[in-house]
């Protein structure tokens, strides 16, 4: 089992303290097995068995707990009163005001509540109309590169370890099915897609057009980290006989980024010092459903690249901007812990001079934060201050 140390030192760290701990996250990225291992230290410490309650709505065994007076009376039945009682329940959005249970579970004597939820729109609407104040999210993310890289003995070939991870993705159990047989990752992956899409999403938001809704998809997979925004998308859908609505690509879009499909981000004008409500970038959770689905002939893995860098950084990082420096473009901003800001510029090679200069023309007159170019060449260099990595050592090392 590949150990997720990141998210278990989270819940470690708030463990017994007086907050509903949430883990959110797209489906299949780990959350059901992150509560289990949990779960499981919590024994290894001296907590007994019947301490835990542990319940998977997707199991239909858990069919008549949906309802939420039958889920509560259940939960109140099974509290010691004398004794910590932990509580885990998974996808707990599957239940009807599922907020209500929490909530009145949360406030008895001597309970500790544990949730997740593959869409964020239960967080914004659903439980911050009670919880308010009362809980702590943990956002987790499909395998990063090094957690990847731990599933396998050998890493002497650490370039193939790599072009595994862009091409087979980043879900855990592909992984698995990778080292099995890889020729069933696609499958899998496919089911994966149909079942966000279909359950998280249309159903949740009773979309009835679905076409338009995959036509929309296709746009975003094939615009990776360019710049749109829902007019964009509408103007060329309807060009090509879709016509839709500014208003319901608008919606569309919300509802992929609730669904952990895609991650819209800002930008950031560092002149100015404002953030930039319109123009927004779009990544994806894992790119190999960009490869897969995307109406593109061939892979661009500039776009990969850029991809992958985004979600480490998230991992890294709560605050993640666009760089907007006069007429050039940063391709991330982060804000640390301690408020320093750091600039990332993504490239696939700078071996060539032009592309070399072009990249570094972003960092003109930029303040004395810290700044980094990714780039997959195999040298590094100090460009006057700008730290020029290949990505697959930063990847492994988090110090920056």
């Amino acid at each position: 089992m590949i150990e997720r140390e990141q998210y278990l030192k989270k819940l470690r760290l708030y463990k017994d303290k007086d907050l509903i701990k949430v883990v959110s996250g797209v489906r299949r990225c780990g959350k059901s097995t992150i509560l289990k291992m949990f779960a499981q230290e919590l024994l290894q410490s001296g907590v007994k068995q019947d301490q835990i309650i542990q319940i998977n709505f997707e199991n239909m065994a858990y069919h008549d707990l949906l309802d939420h007076v039958r889920l509560y009376e259940y939960l109140k039945n099974k509290i010691h009163n004398d004794k910590k009682t932990y509580i885990f329940l998974d996808e707990v959005q599957s239940v009807t005001d599922f907020e209500k249970v929490v909530d009145s579970v949360y406030i008895q004597k001597n309970t500790d509540v544990y949730i997740t939820g593959s869409n964020a729109k239960f967080l914004s609407k659903d439980l911050a109309t009670i919880l308010t104040g009362r809980y702590i999210e943990i956002k987790m993310l499909p395998l990063s590169f090094k957690e990847f890289t731990s599933a396998f003995e050998d890493k002497l070939n650490i370039n193939r370890i790599y072009d595994n991870y862009i091409n087979y993705g980043s879900f855990p159990y592909a992984v698995e099915l990778f080292k099995d047989d890889p020729s069933g990752v696609k499958d899998y992956l496919q089911n994966i897609y149909q079942t966000i899409i279909y359950k998280d999403i249309v159903a949740r938001e009773k979309i009835k057009n679905t076409l338009i809704l995959e036509d929309v998809i296709k746009y975003m997979f094939d615009n990776i980290g360019n710049i749109t925004n829902p007019k964009k998308i509408s103007d060329y859908l309807t060009a090509n006989y879709r016509k839709v609505s500014n208003h319901t690509v608008e919606k569309y879009l919300k509802s992929l980024s609730d669904g952990f499909i895609l991650y819209p981000v800002n930008r950031y004008d560092l002149k100015g010092k404002k953030i930039l409500q319109s123009n927004k970038k779009y990544y994806c959770v894992d790119m190999t459903f960009g490869n897969l689905f995307s109406d593109s002939a061939k892979v661009d893995y500039g776009k990969v690249l850029e991809n992958i860098v985004f979600l480490e950084l998230l991992r890294r990082y709560e605050k993640i901007w666009i760089g907007k420096n006069k007429d050039y473009e940063i391709d991330f901003v982060v804000k640390k812990k301690d408020g320093a800001l750091a600039y990332y510029q993504v490239s696939l090679t700078v071996r060539d001079e032009k592309t070399l200069k072009r990249q570094l023309r972003a960092f003109d007159n930029l303040d004395n934060y810290e700044k980094f170019l990714i780039t997959m060449d195999t040298e590094t260099n100090n460009h006057n201050g700008i730290i020029q990595v290949n990505v697959i050592d930063w990847l492994l090392d988090n110090q920056n």
